[in-house]
C-alpha cells in the first residue's frame, strides 16, 4: 500500500504564503500523476493544481498565479507553493497520488491538512 501525508498547514494571515508538502511512502516504483485538492466548510472537494503524466500543469483559475506545484521525484515528495492568500483559500487541503508500486497501481489520497486565511 502507499500511504500519502500532508505537512505545512496553518493559520495564516490574507497576503501571507504557506508551503504545503506531500509525502509518500510505500515500495513506491514511479509516481505518474499528483495534484492538490481542497474543501472548504460547506462546498464539495475541488482541484487545486495537478501535475499530470503527461507533464503538464493545471490549475484552478482561483489559484492561478498564486499557487505553484512542484515534486521531488528522488523524495517520493510534492509540494504546493501558496502566495497572496485569500480568506477564500481557507479549506482543508487533501494530496493525491497514482502511479505504480511493487507488484501493482496505486491510487492515493492524503488525510488533509487545514489551512485558515485569516483577514
Amino acid at each position: 500500500q502507499v500511504q500519502l501525508v500532508e505537512s505545512g498547514g496553518g493559520l495564516v494571515q490574507s497576503g501571507g504564503s504557506l508551503r504545503l508538502s506531500c509525502a509518500a511512502s510505500g515500495s513506491i516504483l514511479s509516481i505518474y500523476a499528483m495534484g492538490w485538492y481542497r474543501q472548504a466548510s460547506g462546498k464539495q472537494r475541488e482541484l487545486v493544481a495537478a501535475h499530470t503524466s503527461a507533464g503538464s500543469t493545471n490549475y484552478a483559475d482561483s489559484v492561478k498565479g498564486r499557487f505553484t506545484i512542484s515534486r521531488d521525484n528522488a523524495k517520493n515528495m510534492f509540494y504546493l507553493q501558496m502566495n497572496s492568500l485569500k480568506p477564500e483559500d481557507t479549506a482543508v487541503y487533501y494530496c493525491h497520488a497514482e502511479g505504480r508500486r511493487v507488484g501493482s497501481l496505486f491510487n492515493s489520497w492524503g488525510q488533509g491538512t487545514q489551512v485558515t486565511v485569516s483577514t
